[in-house]
């Protein structure tokens, strides 16, 4: 043994079986990664859960207690029609990360394959996949967005549509580097000369050692694709009444901001903080799924 790996054995951190930490362990260990964690629950709970729980239906009017501000009747207040704005943003919590977690699902798999396919391919393939993506990528998402939606028409799974195509240029280029990286590893080349078909050696050696760097841009793109959804909704060009979105309960309260605070601040708020947990726990999954990153957190903890 040389002297380099004596001194790395007796810096590394130990756990419980001797070993490295897991990445789940270093992930838990942040607690900026966990309170990120745990909001982000929150949210996704309420999305799931939320429509039994809500104490007034979504689109219950009570026009004698309109623009009622926050009480123990209504937590959140009311709106200008007397609706629950509590129940409204729950609720809107279950369409708005709907729409941004099919429409990240969409460029998740269409990038990331073509990704795979021009790195790996090369040559002329490469070339023209590439420069599909650059055109998309000339574009400012927002506008690209909009001229999509312009052409479809509004409303939800329009949105959502546009939003998946919006992304898919950002997947494919990780996915490319990412595999332009591991192609030349020595595993790969190896089950090359040994006759081993394309699709397996996709399937088997690069996906795997890509994922990583997959799964951070997965985080980052959720956090995105719900501002996105937000401002198409509030442009009126995303989610349609009576159907609530954060986006859309923001543009109706735009005539009621001086005399009735809580209907932005609390739809803002849950935009705010969901984008907030999906930036924090990204950055957590870059921490500990990025080898050099991970070994700098190794040595603080081994120091500790």
């Amino acid at each position: 043994m040389t002297a380099p790996d004596t001194v790395a054995l007796a810096t590394a951190p130990k756990t419980s079986g001797g070993g490295r930490p897991s990445a789940f362990r270093l992930f838990l260990r942040s607690p900026v990664s966990l309170i990120g964690s745990i909001v982000l629950l929150v949210m996704v709970l309420a999305a799931l859960v939320g429509p039994v729980l809500v104490p007034y239906g979504v689109n219950e009017t009570d026009v004698s207690n309109a623009l009622q501000p926050p009480s123990g009747a209504h937590w959140f207040g009311t709106d200008d029609l007397g609706r629950d704005v509590f129940s409204r943003v729950v609720i809107a919590a279950q369409v708005s990360l709907r729409v941004a977690v099919i429409s990240v699902a969409i460029a998740l798999t269409v990038g990331v394959l073509l990704g795979i396919v021009s790195g790996y391919a090369g040559g002329w393939a490469d070339g023209v996949l590439m420069r599909i993506v650059d055109v998309l990528f000339a574009f400012p998402m927002l506008i690209l967005a909009l001229a999509i939606v312009a052409v479809l028409g509004p409303g939800a799974n329009t949105a959502t549509i546009a939003i998946g195509i919006v992304y898919i240029p950002i997947f494919a280029r990780v996915a490319r580097a990412s595999t332009l990286s591991v192609r030349a590893e020595p595993f790969v080349r190896a089950s090359q000369t040994m006759g081993t078909g394309t699709a397996r050696i996709l399937r088997r050696h690069v996906l795997p050692n890509i994922s990583g760097p997959i799964i951070v841009q997965t985080s980052l793109s959720l956090a995105f694709a719900i501002l996105s959804e937000a401002a198409l909704s509030f442009l009126g060009l995303g989610v349609q009444p009576p159907q609530p979105s954060w986006g859309r309960m923001l543009f109706e309260a735009q005539s009621f901001l001086g005399t009735a605070w809580w209907l932005a601040v609390f739809p803002g708020a849950a935009i705010f903080l969901t984008v907030l947990s999906c930036n924090l726990v990204g950055d957590g999954l870059r921490d500990v799924l990025d080898p050099k990153q991970r070994s700098v957190i190794e040595s603080r903890s081994a120091r500790r």
